[in-house]
């Protein structure tokens, strides 16, 4: 029965690339920043605001929220460990639930003020596919010990999605991608650590009775993704290709 795996494994990977090509619609997400064109003097949070027309500044989350977008999740914690709260605001337009949504970091100032820092609109995906089906549910944002998680769970193809980001000399990366899904005659789970270009795949086989888990530990190339212009769905589905199923 140990000769299953291979074979269930390029059927869970075929299964797992078709779902996320048909979810993602007919517009997918590049890993780059297209509006790089900023003056060197500019500072960071003007070049946030340049880039995504979200103001610099304000003194609450709602400072950073004109009347045609809505704030749908919120996260609080010490970001960047500097001993201030932070905020992460996931964004989206009223008018538009098939939109894609923005992501903001805010930094809090050692007065009352915050400044806008990072922005995002490729690290949280789109909420609905073009047939108007719900991606992942539910989904939430938190920060926690300086670092920046979002969780998106789904029981069905898309399967569920963790990464994390976390501040390295003021910029905010891509540390971990947790994923799982469940196929036919097997499920399968990817932890993954990009900066250490580690990836560990395990597989449970559950057409035997004892449903054994087979694990394997890949070395990939070491990888810097920056958090303002990387998709933890494309970067996942990148590293599925490059999993050897031989």
């Amino acid at each position: 029965m140990k000769k299953i795996i291979p074979l269930l494994l390029v059927c869970l990977l075929t299964a797992y690339s078709c779902h996320k090509n048909e979810a993602s619609g007919s517009h997918p997400k590049t890993d780059t920043i297209t509006n790089t064109n900023i003056p060197e003097n500019v500072s960071t949070h003007e070049t946030a605001e340049q880039i995504s027309g979200f103001p610099a500044t304000g003194k609450k989350a709602s400072d950073f929220i004109s009347g045609s977008y809505e704030i749908q999740y919120e996260a609080e914690g010490d970001l960047n460990q500097d001993g201030l709260p932070d905020l992460a605001l996931v964004v989206r337009k009223k008018a538009d639930t098939l939109a894609g949504r923005t992501v903001l970091v805010i930094l809090k100032n050692p007065g009352s003020t915050y400044k806008l820092d990072k922005v995002s609109t490729m690290v949280f995906p789109d909420e609905y596919n073009s047939d108007g089906y719900k991606m992942h549910d539910p989904e939430d944002i938190s920060i926690e010990k300086g670092e920046l998680s979002i969780n998106l769970y789904d029981i069905g193809p898309n399967g569920n999605l963790f990464s994390t980001f976390k501040y390295l000399n003021n910029a905010l990366v891509l540390t971990y991608i947790e994923t799982y899904n469940m196929g036919a005659g097997s499920h399968q789970a990817l932890y993954y650590e990009p900066m250490k270009g580690k990836l560990v795949q395990e597989v449970t086989n559950t057409m035997e009775e004892d449903t054994p888990t087979n694990s394997k530990t890949f070395h990939l190339k070491k990888e810097n993704y920056r958090f303002e212009s990387v998709s933890p769905d494309n970067i996942i589905r990148k590293v599925y290709s490059l999993v050897d199923v031989e």
